[in-house]
């Protein structure tokens, strides 16, 4: 907050200025020492830009662009002039945010009233408050389970659980979330606030089978006829329309940078469109655009182009995909082929209906009425504008003026550009836009929110800068090892995934073939990958998205690879002999499974004598009967063959020393952990937890 004294020296304006424009907006001030929130700062700032950019004739405009242009030829988007419409449009929808901001719905979680939340140390005053109960009827059914209770009793969660099965609620434990941790966020949205968005599409595969020709033909099909000059793409992502609906593609480098954003925990694209030319076939790096994919576990939609060229065969092709998984839907399998000719268009409209297809089965949904979330698609750092950065908006609207935090960084939305080049006053979920007003460059996969104040959003971008430096300067750790598999249990599926490289395409294949066919009870073997060559940067881009053990056959990677993995935090283990390979996995899968102890005893000792001092405690003078009896191993006190406590054995005294065992034959004294009610004749029976091999 600042006066409105400190805010007109900090714009150069006079006070009275500062003052008759709060008037016009409706601010409540009267006088220079009248204080104005973060809210009104805001409505201020961008009331002040627009008498700018009003003031700012179409010379001044376009000696802007051409001088931003040419002072960063290479990063610098080529910038449109907006037509006087459009500008006129813009400037309309622009006064009307921030005239009428409406508040949207935050991202609070929020249960419906059949949930009960339960926390730690709840009361009975609290479970019959989330009951809409009396206190007095959730005592009396706790006295009917034999419990003795007031309102101030604390509940465990099992009892709350019987109490709250009664008036058919369902509990669940209360999750305290971090606003700075949103990544983890999960989006709870009424099914009524619910509406259809675009689907997002990204091309993958081999580098001379007509993807970018592909994007180029489906880019000029969104452009009216007539319109001046073309298309300007602006952005690396658009949206196209297509019997009347909207389309969202995402124009990647290929298949390694998608992975890098999935590595970065950036799921934002919803169908994968991989493209095979007809007149060549399956490609290396066609295979590995399947794996990534694949990996991605979103809908894929095959694009078979160059069907005009000699040679074209499609029969071949989709024979050679279906060894890889992708059975064509007419031969009955579940993959969309569409035969295509990128270059004229031909099939465009077959491809575009089968995304449509895809789209309406999914059901793709998001809520446009609360504080936007998304992902980086791109950023830039422009000599003229500061941070340029390309969103994709997955759910929200995103308003000029909105605060927000992408990445470790943050700032308000100070320009915001659609696909096209024009400027546009909000982004709809799906809708990829470019926006500057950050206070540093992020990178492509981070994740950004929005939130309803400014001061909110700097003190969550702070508090991530300073975690992001300690991750930073911490030591790094591997996705997964086979040493420390087992600590790495998660709830649900157990899975081991490994990506395995070898010398020569038969030892894959067997290596693949052979560890599939692993099975040990619950826990899953998956081969994400199965190439023949080195070990490339790829292969360690696609482990760590997967979390999963590189194995190598017969290869050996370059020191510039073993250290891109160690950085990566991607474990690499070299074999040349196969059923190495399945003995160290199988006992990585018998880690994942929960152990199951066997009990073995060691030996016993019958108590014939008894010492007792104050400092020690009761010392058992014993005689070893059967085996042996070893310090600190569990131990059983049996009288007239009942066991009367199970602990542990303190310590063992022969003569004048202590030791760690005694056999049998020999006596010894004997001191029982946190216990000494020991008589005359019981006896001490020692033995220990075996774990049994799976």
């Amino acid at each position: 907050m600042m006066s409105v004294l400190e805010y007109a020296e900090d714009v150069s304006k006079s006070v009275e200025e500062i003052l008759n424009l709060c008037s016009k907006l409706d601010i409540d001030v009267s006088n220079g020492e009248d204080m104005l929130n973060d809210e009104a700062i805001t409505l201020l700032d961008n009331n002040l830009e627009l008498e700018v950019e009003d003031d700012t004739d179409d010379e001044e405009l376009e000696e802007e662009v051409v001088k931003s242009a040419t002072k960063d030829v290479k990063k610098s988007s080529k910038i449109s002039r907006p037509n006087k419409a459009n500008k006129e449009e813009f400037m309309a929808q622009k006064k009307e945010i921030y005239k009428k901001r409406d508040k949207l719905s935050s991202d609070d979680i929020t249960c419906d009233n059949r949930i009960v939340l339960y926390k730690d140390g709840m009361t009975i005053k609290e479970l019959s408050d989330g009951l809409l109960v009396s206190s007095a009827e959730v005592i009396k059914k706790l006295f009917l389970l034999g419990k003795i209770v007031n309102v101030n009793t604390t509940v465990t969660f099992e009892e709350a659980e019987l109490i709250v099965s009664d008036y058919d609620k369902e509990l669940k434990k209360q999750e305290c979330a971090d606003i700075t941790n949103f990544e983890e966020f999960v989006a709870f949205d009424k099914e009524e606030d619910l509406v259809e968005r675009a689907p997002v599409v990204t091309i993958m595969g081999h580098v001379d089978h007509g993807k970018t020709t592909l994007l180029d033909t489906i880019r000029k099909t969104s452009v009216a006829e007539g319109e001046a000059g073309g298309i300007t793409q602006s952005i690396s992502a658009y949206q196209t329309e297509y019997n009347g609906k909207k389309i969202t593609f995402i124009d990647t480098p290929g298949h390694a940078a998608f992975t890098e954003m999935r590595a970065r925990g950036a799921s934002i694209t919803d169908i994968v469109i991989i493209i095979v030319a007809a007149d060549d076939g399956v490609m290396p790096q066609t295979k590995e655009a399947i794996d990534h994919a694949k990996a991605s576990g979103v809908p894929i939609i095959v694009a078979i182009n160059k069907m005009d060229r000699p040679g074209a065969n499609s029969e071949r092709i989709m024979t050679e995909l279906s060894e890889y998984g992708l059975m064509p839907d007419e031969w009955g399998g579940d993959t969309l082929f569409s035969k295509v000719v990128a270059i004229n268009g031909d099939g465009i409209d077959a491809l575009l209906e089968n995304i449509l297809l895809i789209s309406e089965m999914q059901e793709y949904k998001a809520n446009p009425n609360r504080y936007a979330l998304g992902t980086v698609v791109e950023s830039r750092l422009d000599k003229c504008l500061g941070p340029v950065v390309t969103l994709l908006i997955q759910n929200g609207t995103l308003r000029l003026g909105d605060p927000l935090v992408v990445g470790c960084y943050y700032g308000k939305v100070r320009t915001m550009r659609d696909d096209l080049g024009n400027d546009i006053a909000s982004a709809s979920p799906s809708q990829p836009v470019e926006i500057t007003g950050l206070n540093g460059v992020p990178f492509a996969g981070n994740k950004f929110m929005a939130f309803e104040n400014e001061k909110e959003a700097r003190n969550v971008g702070e508090i991530r800068k300073k975690e992001s430096r300690m991750k930073e300067q911490a030591p790094k750790s591997t996705s997964i090892s086979l040493e420390d598999v087992f600590s790495k249990i998660k709830e649900g599926t157990k899975e081991v995934n490994v990506l395995v490289k070898a010398d020569v395409h038969g030892s894959a294949e067997a290596i693949k073939a052979t560890l599939e066919k692993l099975e040990l009870e619950e826990v899953k073997l998956n081969v994400v990958r199965s190439s023949v060559g080195g070990i490339t940067e790829s292969d360690i881009v696609l482990a760590k998205a997967s979390n999963a053990v590189i194995i190598g056959f017969n290869v050996r990677p370059n020191k510039k690879i073993q250290d891109y993995a160690k950085h990566n935090g991607v474990e690499i283990r070299l074999y040349n002999i196969i059923y190495k390979i399945v003995e160290d996995m199988e006992q990585a899968m018998k880690g994942m499974l929960e152990p199951v102890f066997e009990e073995k005893v060691l030996g016993s000792a019958e108590v014939r004598q008894l010492f007792k001092f104050s400092k020690v405690g009761t010392i058992a003078g014993s005689y070893i009967i059967d085996g042996k009896v070893k310090s600190k191993s569990k131990v059983r006190i049996i009288r007239d063959d009942i066991v009367i406590y199970d602990g542990i054995i303190e310590s063992i005294q022969r003569e004048k020393d202590t030791v760690k065992e005694v056999k049998k034959g020999l006596e010894c004294g004997i001191t029982i952990e946190n216990y000494n009610d020991i008589k005359q004749g019981d006896i001490i029976e020692s033995y220990e937890l075996v774990e049994v091999e799976r």
